[in-house]
């Protein structure tokens, strides 16, 4: 098939070279560069840095609707446009373009969390399972009909980064059964049911703030699903600190909510609004990530030590 591929983040970069082997990408639109780092340089999308590296033809509009770019889309005469978290909605003119449609590589068991963050979201709900769905793209927010759908577990220590490089994965693989289903003729559309949908919004660096009135078991899901970004932080001492890796204890103790309440094993037991938190890797603001023990080498904690308050991240 000839395929435009759509896509931005780390997360579309193995579908895209998985259809570099079995299909011919004659397009790669992804978002325009933007500065990063202290230095405000410009950077590539790695989607950009991918296409550029197999010789494709990249394009990115700042506005993928703007009649001037669709007309170039109607000139590639794609058989095939395929999106995965590419960060832009298509037009119902682009939508009508291809002869197979516009497919998406979406990040959950729709219509399960339809919107930008499926994937951590599954772990700070406390899902046991979620996956990748491909379904043909519709006016509406990850609200076409499904084609194919895999199903990954989520492991007890699984974290937003490694649940996402294996959905990536999974995205690579399934989108191609997809496609070859499309060209015989044997795909089968599946229409969501509406009434079982949830909307999951962009992530936001507030989203990682601990309430440590919350149950312990909630706050452990929290550290994990925003590891490694936005990442769920506190305060200590008037400083930022990110919690990084955590076990739940259904342990009971006297005293503040947010109160160190035990060092066991150089673990720090934090207490909850139910059961405990135990912190066994965390960053204070202008250090290092570590492991317990080496923080507690440099800082002295004690049962008046209370983590949590005003301090912005």
């Amino acid at each position: 098939m000839r395929v435009v591929y759509m896509g931005t983040p780390d997360f579309s970069v193995p579908a895209l070279k998985s259809l570099i082997k079995e299909h011919e990408v004659i397009a790669v639109v992804t978002q325009p560069d933007k500065p990063k780092g202290r230095g405000e340089q410009m950077q590539y999308p790695p989607v950009k840095e991918a296409a550029i590296e197999a010789g494709i033809k990249v394009y990115q509009p700042v506005k993928v609707k703007n009649l001037e770019f669709v007309n170039i889309l109607y000139d590639l005469n794609p058989d095939v446009i395929v999106v995965a978290a590419f960060g832009q909605i298509l037009s119902k003119e682009i939508l009508e373009i291809p002869k197979y449609g516009c497919i998406n590589i979406h990040a959950s068991l729709l219509p399960k969390y339809r919107g930008a963050a499926p994937i951590q979201n599954a772990i700070i709900n406390g899902d046991k399972k979620t996956g990748v769905t491909t379904m043909y793209m519709a006016e509406g927010l990850d609200t076409g009909d499904m084609l194919d759908v895999m199903t990954v577990k989520i492991a007890d220590d699984e974290t937003g980064g490694s649940l996402h490089d294996k959905l990536a994965d999974v995205g690579a693989s399934l989108i191609l059964t997809t496609l070859k289903s499309l060209e015989d003729g044997s795909a089968v559309r599946k229409p969501q049911d509406d009434s079982k949908a949830s909307y999951v919004g962009m992530l936001k660096k507030s989203m990682g703030k601990i309430d440590f009135n919350d149950d312990a078991a909630k706050i452990e899901r929290l550290i994990r699903g925003l590891n490694p970004w936005p990442s769920a932080f506190t305060s200590l001492g008037g400083k930022n600190l990110k919690i990084w890796k955590a076990k739940v204890s259904d342990l009971e103790y006297e005293g503040l909510v947010g109160g160190v309440v035990d060092i066991e094993n150089n673990e720090i037991y934090i207490k909850c609004g139910k059961g405990t938190l135990i912190v066994t890797e965390l960053q204070l603001e202008g250090k290092k990530r570590m492991d317990s023990a080496s923080f507690l080498r440099g800082y002295k904690l004690n049962a008046e030590s209370v983590f949590g308050g005003n301090v912005e991240k």
